[in-house]
């Protein structure tokens, strides 16, 4: 094996995990289960007690400070779970002996109870199997003080740490950007959800962040697939343009002639000043034989020829731009790319 193998297997496995976040983690986890253990001690009406401290809070304190992001790392996760599943295994212990399928017992329904509560955390089964150790003997105080006032501390402490690793706890998913018009290579939150049901498995991430990620994605592929093409790959030159000089019914007429949704308005020096549709003279609050064009005509939307073609894809989706004229350095039309242009070439990536 080669010493780059070798090196690979002490990557993170966990997808975004970077050096700087594992350290820091250990620093948190560190001072978070020794404040808890402090704190709690406090508690303990035993004076021997001097580390007041359940064994589950050691892998809760793995996910609240490694993996603040998991959905089981969350506050009510931590310290439910961990309380109820407690409970669970003491409840156990009081009607039936010590005895392996008792085990199984505790840990699968606290499963249940954590599944149907919605704080399902993977410590909770530790903390169902010390409830259950300590089931008789203790009460059912144990489940309570001390392994929820363990929880509470430790999540307090996560909560305090996260303040100043860079990361929000409680996680917070940040909505994903929906696309403002659906495209051919848009997925929805339904195809989403139909892909999960598919693959019978339970993912280890909120749906939101992943929802997010995907799109970040899509959107990240998109461009890279049209990085290369320039506005002046795709237009189509030979620009039918009306002058600035003439009518809006010569206008609205060679609109029609053309069959063209949208022209330039050119001045005397061939510079585009505007643009004109079918639109603005459809219905015109002044009748076309008291306006001029200049009055008729709106902002044109340009581009330079180098322009990235994916650049457009806000104005067509966004904006409702129909055609954009790309231009030269002096604002003289070398030709137009439309909505039209857009779905062929997306029509030629897909097939």
């Amino acid at each position: 094996m080669s010493v780059s193998s070798r090196l690979r297997l002490f990557r993170p496995i966990l997808a975004g995990a970077s050096l700087r976040d594992r350290l820091l983690a250990c620093a948190g986890a560190l001072v978070g289960i020794a404040l808890t253990g402090l704190i709690c001690a406090f508690a303990a009406t035993d004076p021997q007690h001097l580390l007041w401290l359940v064994p589950p809070m050691g892998a809760s304190a793995v996910l609240l400070f490694a993996v603040p992001a998991s959905p089981m790392a969350q506050p009510w996760p931590a310290i439910g779970g961990n309380t109820l599943s407690a409970l669970v295994g003491v409840l156990v212990a009081h009607v039936m002996p010590l005895s392996p399928l008792s085990a199984g017992i505790a840990v699968g329904g606290a499963i249940a109870v954590m599944s149907l509560l919605r704080c399902l955390h993977p410590p909770g089964g530790a903390a169902a199997l010390v409830g259950l150790f300590a089931g008789a003997t203790s009460g059912f105080v144990f489940p309570f003080l001390p392994v929820g006032a363990n929880a509470v501390v430790l999540v307090a402490s996560a909560w305090v740490y996260h303040r100043f690793s860079g990361h929000v706890y409680p996680h917070v998913p940040i909505p994903p950007a929906k696309p403002a018009k659906e495209m051919p290579w848009t997925f929805s939150k339904a195809d989403l959800a139909a892909a999960l049901e598919r693959t019978g498995e339970t993912f280890d991430i909120d749906v939101n962040d992943l929802e997010r990620l995907l799109r970040d994605m899509e959107q990240g592929a998109l461009a890279r697939s049209y990085r290369d093409l320039s506005c002046a790959d795709v237009m189509h030159s030979g620009v039918i343009a009306a002058q600035l000089s003439m009518t809006p019914q010569e206008v609205r007429a060679l609109l029609v002639q053309h069959d063209v949704r949208r022209l330039p308005v050119l001045d005397d020096a061939g510079r585009i000043v505007g643009a004109v549709g079918l639109r603005e003279l459809a219905l015109p609050a002044t009748p076309l034989a008291e306006m001029s064009l200049a009055e008729a005509m709106t902002p044109a939307s340009t581009a330079a020829p180098d322009t990235p073609a994916i650049a457009l894809l806000d104005r067509f989706a966004n904006d409702r731009v129909h055609a954009v004229f790309i231009v030269d350095a002096a604002e003289r039309p070398l030709g137009v790319v439309t909505e039209a242009d857009w779905l062929a070439i997306l029509r030629r990536g897909l097939a």
